[in-house]
């Protein structure tokens, strides 16, 4: 009977092996078929060979400056651009490995003693997750889901995927794409966005304890968000693990980890946006050139490339030291300059103000056009379909709002409660500016700057917005005499009183330039009358030539505005932009060559290679001895006339030396330049030369109606040539630049006098003539 007993207890116990033999095999087989069917896809599409090799990723397209800095970036969604392993620092990757994985060189993808710990406790000793795994959750689905079967298979789909990613990439690869892919918060996607948007540097600068933040972020970047509103203690505590990590591996001694420990984030948090930053004007620009070019230059496979998506790279002609130096100099001098206009616009002193010469009738039309052509208008009439009266109703209404304000000298915004029609005014009361800068030899671009506050006032002054160019326009009546004439700097005319009679050159009625405050007198050479912008002579050269002449020549030179043929445009009546007065004056400057203005040199697409590559475009104008004859004229009004204060060094006097930012300028070198004001002095122009940079500057108001009472303020000296004169001591206070001091090359076959010296005193004698941009301190 014991002996049947046992021999049953034997049977029952063979069963349970069996039945756990065939459990676990079965277990083991379904664990496999389960792998063996995600990988087929039966859970979903995998990523095969040719996916793998490449990911899809949004990369932003790149805009570089021709100095190798990051300007800014056109994206939608992912601020991202990818960065090789070599570009990481070395504490920056030893961070991640202690942290996220660091048995990362040890396995194949899957860390087998890591996720059988995470099974035994149950999740409580840590994740299992390697850098591969998390690097195929981040590539292929994002995310984790909340259910947790599709959890279990998503889990699944991550360690086959990031099996096949480590035959497909080297670790280092699977590094550098992990450190590509992250969104780190605040448009900060990837390493590279991050370092730059939170310390501002590039991710090779990193040090110890930024890189120790930046991978602190990988838990979860929503919640460990270093801004100061939202959670910099919970970050700097994350920082603070990551260093333990960091001294747990021995990759820093406890001595540097109790140092770090000790200190703040010291964040430099500098956003990207499409409205901040740098060349901001520059950028605008520079979409609708990429938009246009993406129009016209298809892939190879006929599809369109994607400017927000596809990791262009967009090569500039922009310095960004210059650039820096040009948005330094308008922002100094434009607050300042502002500070006098507002002090003498305010509603006690002009009841119109900003507005002069208007009666209150015509500012309210003015009012009325203006609020009809504003943004909300538009919105609500078209967006939201509201009636002319509601809308109109909706402008008188206080509303919240952050204004632009000056603030020290910076540009600022103001939280303040106001009516949307009060704001229109209130913008209306500020100065604008354009601003260019270009090398005349190559074309290039250097510095561009549309206006005062990019986020605040979007209209570029630079290529789109157009104004009268004053005085500025009289060296192309110059150069066309002495193109056809073979004028003489040194040649003499009477400054008197002239008139082009009523039927000549189209007049409708005689035209009799004054000059200004109606003097004249004695006997002038062109170089004096150029350098003291007298208008009588300007108006004999013009008779002498004709407005066509003139009119061809000008349009030889780049500028595509149309420009009415009548004698009255020798004073700058046209309107014309700052791009098309640069690119003019450059040719002066290039011994008669046009080049036109060049932003882009190269497009490459994220492989690296070439899509685009600029060719020049140059033509021959004037002959090099009649551009060096308009430069000589242009170097008098320096040396003289209304640029004169550029190379003075004496203290300044005057009721209006708190506008002329930086004097004294103390510039010795060889400069040809030319103030201009308009009528009213609405508005301001300065264009200036050296042999290898060209930069033109206009300051004004966005209505002609608003501007400075005198023409003390409100000349171009005053108003324009202060940024120029910021701008270039900047330049050549930056020895890493290669801007030129040296002399105009003189032609080898100069057959025109342009030595005045031995010019008799008495042909100068009478005051100058222009409008007021002969005053000076």
């Amino acid at each position: 009977m014991a002996a049947k007993n046992q021999t049953s207890s034997t049977q029952d116990f063979l069963k349970y092996i069996r039945w756990f033999w065939m459990l676990f095999l079965g277990s083991v087989l379904f664990v496999i078929l389960i792998f063996l069917c995600a990988s087929w896809g039966l859970f979903g599409e995998m990523p095969d060979h040719t996916v793998l090799e490449n990911p899809k990723t949004n990369l932003a397209t790149e805009i570089i400056s021709s100095d190798g800095k990051t300007l800014g970036k056109f994206y939608l969604n992912d601020n991202r651009t990818p960065v090789e392993y070599d570009e990481l620092p070395q504490h920056l990757v030893e961070a991640l490995l202690a942290t996220e994985d660091a048995r990362f060189h040890d396995h194949s993808g899957i860390d087998a003693l890591g996720t059988l710990r995470a099974v035994v406790k149950l999740g409580g000793g840590g994740g299992a997750s390697t850098i591969s795994q998390q690097l195929a959750k981040q590539l292929f689905h994002g995310e984790g889901s909340k259910n947790i079967i599709e959890r279990i298979l998503q889990k699944v789909k991550e360690w086959i995927i990031a099996t096949r990613l480590e035959r497909q990439y080297t670790k280092e690869e699977i590094i550098a794409q992990y450190f590509n892919i992250y969104d780190f918060g605040n448009n900060a996607d990837g390493i590279r966005s991050a370092s730059r948007i939170y310390f501002g540097k590039e991710p090779k600068d990193l040090d110890i304890k930024e890189s120790a933040m930046l991978v602190g972020m990988f838990k979860n970047s929503s919640l460990y968000n270093p801004r100061p509103n939202r959670n910099p203690e919970g970050v700097l505590n994350r920082r603070n693990v990551v260093l333990a990590q960091m001294e747990k591996y021995d990759f820093i001694d406890s001595k540097v980890k109790d140092s770090l420990q000790k200190t703040e984030l010291d964040l430099n948090y500098s956003p990207e946006s499409h409205r901040e930053g740098i060349a901001t004007y520059f950028r605008t620009y520079l979409d609708g050139f990429m938009k246009d070019w993406i129009k016209n230059n298809p892939k190879p496979d006929g599809s369109k490339y994607n400017l927000y998506n596809d990791g262009l790279k967009v090569y500039t002609t922009i310095d960004s030291r210059m650039q820096l130096y040009a948005e330094n100099a308008v922002q100094d001098h434009m607050s300042r300059l502002q500070a006098a206009f507002s002090s003498q616009n305010t509603p006690q002193k002009n009841a119109t103000a900003p507005f002069l010469d208007l009666s209150k009738d015509e500012v309210d039309k003015l009012m009325r056009n203006a609020m009809k052509q504003s943004e909300r208008w538009r919105k609500m009439k078209y967006d939201l379909g509201k009636s002319d009266k509601e809308i109109e109703a909706s402008f008188y209404k206080p509303t919240q709002m952050a204004v632009f304000a000056w603030k020290k000298g910076k540009a600022s915004e103001v939280d303040t409660l106001m009516k949307p029609i009060d704001s229109i005014r209130y913008y209306k009361t500020f100065l604008r500016t354009g601003m260019m800068s270009m090398d005349p030899q190559t074309g290039h671009v250097k510095a561009w700057v549309g206006g005062i506050n990019y986020r605040h006032f979007q209209y570029d002054m630079v290529k789109q917005g157009k104004r009268q160019v004053g005085s500025t326009f009289k060296p192309f009546v110059y150069a066309a005499a002495v193109d056809q004439l073979h004028y003489s700097p040194c040649d003499e005319f009477p400054d008197t009183p002239f008139c082009i009679e009523k039927g000549k050159y189209g007049n409708m009625e005689d035209w009799c330039p004054k000059n200004s405050g109606g003097e004249y007198g004695g006997m002038r050479t062109l170089k004096d009358a150029l350098s003291n912008s007298v208008n009588t002579i300007t108006a004999r050269l013009m008779d002498k030539v004709g407005p066509r002449p003139v009119i061809d020549l000008v349009k030889k030179l780049g500028i595509e505005s149309d420009i009415p043929a009548v004698p009255s445009i020798a004073l700058g009546t046209a309107d014309l932009s700052v791009y098309e007065m640069v690119g003019a004056y450059a040719s002066f400057a290039n011994k008669g060559v046009y080049t036109k203005p060049v932003m882009v040199t190269t497009i490459e697409d994220k492989n690296g290679t070439i899509l685009y590559q600029f060719k020049p475009e140059t033509r021959d104008v004037l002959g090099e001895e009649e551009a060096y004859v308009t430069v000589k004229l242009l170097q008098g009004v320096v040396e003289s006339g209304s640029g004169a204060r550029l190379r003075r060094t004496g203290e300044a006097y005057g009721v209006y030396k708190e506008i002329i930012t930086g004097y004294p300028y103390g510039l010795t070198n060889p400069i040809a330049g030319k103030t201009g004001t308009t009528q009213n002095q609405s508005d301001g122009w300065f264009m200036g030369m050296v042999p290898n940079l060209v930069t033109g500057v206009w300051v004004g108001a966005e209505d002609r109606a608003a501007h400075f009472r005198s023409i003390t303020y409100g000349q171009g000296a005053s108003m324009a040539l202060p940024i120029w004169g910021l701008f270039m001591k900047s330049c050549y206070n930056d020895k890493t630049l290669d801007v030129s001091t040296a002399n105009f090359e003189v032609p080898t076959n100069l057959s025109i006098n342009v030595d005045c010296s031995k010019v008799s005193e008495s042909s100068t004698n009478g005051s100058s003539g222009d409008t007021p941009d002969d005053l000076d301190f």
